[in-house]
């Protein structure tokens, strides 16, 4: 099951640029009720994976809202995490908490409908478990394709955890990675590129000027670069969708 990177040359993606983070956050909640629209009409169910950090929870905030909060089904959902910290699901740095607070809990979605990494384990073990999870939910049959898959992008080009020089980018046959970030001395768990590139929706949420150097690099980038990991995120049957608002945007 090997997975090629994806052919170089100049990617398609759309970019929509938000005056302020808020209308960014509206806007990726849109991309959220057209995803689930798109997986109900496909296959009964929406399947989404989740980013976590400051920017998506302004996307789960905006989501449990009163604006956004009827539009999907919730009860409908089978909801994953694109990536965690190996830390323990009460954490105030995990992924799966600030979902918790700001996502899960707000919507009273069904505990049987989300599927955690498990931060608090070994993680490798945790990687495995994981994959295991992704396999039961789509089958073993090539890379899962989720409806919805939110991206959030770091000021060195990161995204997911799939950070410039780490192992994880180079994982062409594994659905989820454990990821060693000598950077940050710790270890996260982190879907693949070949999980991302084969997602039917793809969206990067990203807001504040402290993003706007590697949001300009990425999407200036002529071809997929390893150093800039969220330049290789190209779906090959899906759309990629960039949200930014005007802070992140200053340098394009």
């Amino acid at each position: 099951m090997k997975e090629e990177l994806p052919p170089e040359g100049p990617p398609r993606f759309e970019v929509r640029v938000l005056p302020d983070p808020a209308e960014a956050a509206g806007a990726a909640a849109r991309e959220v009720a057209l995803a689930f629209a798109d997986g109900l009409s496909d296959h009964r169910v929406f399947r989404p994976a989740f980013s976590g950090g400051s920017t998506p929870r302004l996307l789960f905030d905006a989501l449990a809202g009163p604006a956004f909060r009827s539009l999907v089904d919730w009860s409908r959902t089978r909801i994953f995490f694109v990536d965690e910290r190996c830390v323990p699901p009460d954490d105030a740095r995990s992924n799966y908490r600030m979902a918790k607070e700001h996502l899960l809990d707000p919507l009273r979605i069904p505990k049987e409908n989300v599927f955690r990494m498990r931060g608090e384990d070994a993680p490798a073990g945790a990687a495995r478990a994981y994959e295991d999870a992704v396999i039961g939910e789509f089958g073993a049959a090539g890379f899962p394709r989720f409806d919805f898959v939110l991206l959030g992008l770091g000021p060195d080009g990161h995204t997911a955890s799939l950070f410039p020089g780490t192992r994880a980018l180079e994982e062409a046959e594994r659905r989820v990675a454990e990821n060693y970030v000598p950077r940050l001395s710790e270890w996260r768990l982190t879907l693949t590129l070949p999980v991302l590139n084969a997602a039917r929706r793809a969206v990067f949420l990203v807001v504040g000027a402290e993003k706007a150097g590697a949001v300009s690099a990425v999407l200036r980038a002529e071809h997929a670069r390893p150093a800039l990991p969220a330049s290789l995120v190209r779906p090959r049957a899906g759309s990629l969708v960039w949200i930014v608002d005007e802070a992140a945007a200053s340098e394009l």
